[in-house]
């Protein structure tokens, strides 16, 4: 049974109902009172999901742009210094969803801590950055199956994979989670097996291998393409590869454990970072040259991946199918990641007011099918290939949505800072928070700042020698966060919360599963037996 009391705090804010459970009804405990969703996820899944879901073909595939624009040592830069940005993004999340594991994520955090008009903007932005690459993965499995058999028109293998996906987000989460956790482990060996291959084929190992290939390419065409110009190209490349790392703060709602599935979750993503970014940055530089052709500036509606490149000049022609399939595999799996967090994200504005009433509608399973089936339509902005090149098409897309994720990263480090204010103003300690963040406060106003500054520079490049179309498509998403900041602000009358009047009590809940002594001491296990436990 279910309990709505809505409390008003000092502000007069109803703040979000209290809930209270009991173990005798079993389909309340399973779909979210508020979301009306379904609380599937497993802590296998959500963890899997830090570690190496969401990584799609933009890390396989879109590198090869970023390694044309600013060359191997750019690559290394531009996604390090991102990676720092996003763990201290993740750090900040982890703090604010282990405690209030809410329906909506961080949009919901920011509309409660900071104003409901930031929240709806951040929610509208974050919905358009999952938009843009789900339709930059539509992109790409065309482009891919082009490359095998060009006797299907483009738009034909759009549309198989457009009603192939929509029918497998209507099973439920439950088929999404198992599916992620399994195509994450696929993922994870496909790496590790291509860095074996790079480590062998740069000393020499390979068969029939005359030289070492060294560090070659770093000379030759050197290790920067295009001096500091190309590093800052990087960035715009690293943020679209790296969005996906505060998804599970929008999972968290749907997991049965959040107090012990999102630490966890959020503490592997240093690894996620360290072992899939920066050993795709190393590994891609080292083996695929930047002035390769047919990497993504190239005009022919398919796309090479630098693996694809590395595998060709090894002399291993029949590698690139094997390469190809596993880029299908993952574009399988971000595809499915890009709809249902997109849609999620669409729901939950919904259920609070920030979208269309019937878009946070759910069926009987907590499937959001309106939400789904916008999410899916825009991934026919991919069809500009059938125009432009796989090449181009992906090179506009990226930078459509790059500003965005530069400012939700940032919305999300702001609502860190208020959320701690509020903390500290109510007379509450840090030690009663069940996930600190590292560093704080220092990591969130870094991450506050350090992402304002990127989604002001990231299209600098398009200023000298001017270039009205690519600057527009850089930059036409910024001034967009505060036409809807300012629009619902004027429309709704929403005020900007004091640190005194931010609700800090509603909204936790309990896990659904009762911790035992074989998932309660998770930090005292390793990585494996704690994975192995949450079977």
């Amino acid at each position: 049974m279910a309990l709505f009391d809505g409390p008003k705090n000092p502000g007069g804010h109803t703040s979000s109902p209290t809930v209270s459970y009991t173990r005798d009804d079993e389909d309340f405990s399973r779909i979210d009172p508020e979301m009306g969703v379904k609380r599937g996820l497993k802590t296998r899944h959500l963890s899997m999901m830090a570690l190496a879901g969401i990584i799609g073909p933009g890390i396989l595939v879109g590198t090869g742009g970023a390694l044309s624009n600013g060359g191997p040592a750019a690559l290394l830069i531009g996604f390090g210094i991102i990676g720092i940005i996003a763990w201290s993004i993740t750090q900040s999340l982890g703090e604010m969803t282990t405690l209030y594991p809410t329906g909506g994520a961080f949009v919901t955090l920011s509309k409660r801590f900071v104003d409901e008009a930031f929240g709806v903007a951040m929610g509208w932005n974050y919905w358009l950055v999952w938009g843009c690459v789900l339709a930059n993965e539509y992109n790409v499995i065309s482009s891919l199956l082009v490359f095998w058999s060009d006797k299907v028109p483009l738009w034909g293998y759009f549309l198989i994979f457009w009603f192939a996906f929509l029918g497998f987000q209507m099973l439920g989460v439950e088929s999404f989670g198992e599916a992620e956790f399994w195509l994450a482990l696929v993922k994870l060996f496909g790496l590790c097996a291509y860095f074996l291959f790079s480590i062998i084929y740069a000393s020499g190992g390979l068969i029939g291998q005359d030289e070492a290939l060294g560090f070659r390419y770093w000379r030759d065409p050197g290790a920067f393409t295009n001096g500091f110009r190309g590093v800052a190209q990087v960035f715009v490349f690293a943020s679209t590869f790296y969005v996906g790392v505060e998804a599970v703060a929008v999972a968290a709602t749907e997991t049965k454990n959040p107090s012990v599935a999102v630490p966890l979750a959020i503490r592997q993503v240093i690894w996620r970072i360290l072992f899939v970014y920066m050993g795709v940055a190393f590994f891609f530089g080292l083996t695929c040259p930047a002035n390769a052709d047919g990497l993504i500036n190239g005009e022919s509606r398919a796309l090479k991946s630098p693996m694809t490149i590395a595998i060709q000049n090894a002399g291993w022609e029949g590698g690139v199918h094997l390469i190809n399939a596993f880029i299908f595999i993952t574009v399988v799996s971000a595809a499915n990641s890009s709809i249902y967090i997109g849609s999620r994200t669409i729901l939950f504005m919904a259920k609070d007011g920030g979208a269309p009433k019937f878009l946070g509608w759910t069926n009987s399973r907590g499937v959001p099918v309106y939400a789904i089936l916008l999410t899916n339509l825009f991934g026919v902005l991919s069809m500009m290939n059938i125009s432009t090149g796989g090449g181009k098409a992906y090179s506009y897309i990226i930078n459509l949505s790059g500003v965005s994720t530069f400012l939700v990263w940032a919305g999300i480090s702001f609502t860190h800072i208020r959320f701690r204010q509020a903390w500290k103003a109510q007379g509450r300690l840090p030690d009663e928070l069940p996930f600190k963040s590292a560093l704080h406060p220092w990591n969130a106003y870094f991450g506050l700042f350090a992402n304002v500054f990127l989604a002001l520079v990231q299209g600098w490049t398009t200023l000298s020698p001017f270039d009205a179309g690519t600057f527009v498509d850089a930059y036409i998403l910024l001034p967009l966060f505060g036409i809807i900041f300012f629009t619902y602000k004027f429309w709704k009358k929403t005020r900007w919360w004091r640190s005194y009047e931010v609700d800090l009590n509603s909204g936790m809940r309990k896990d659904l599963e009762a911790r035992d002594e074989s998932v309660e001491p998770v930090r005292q296990k390793s990585f494996l037996k704690r994975i192995w436990a949450s079977f």
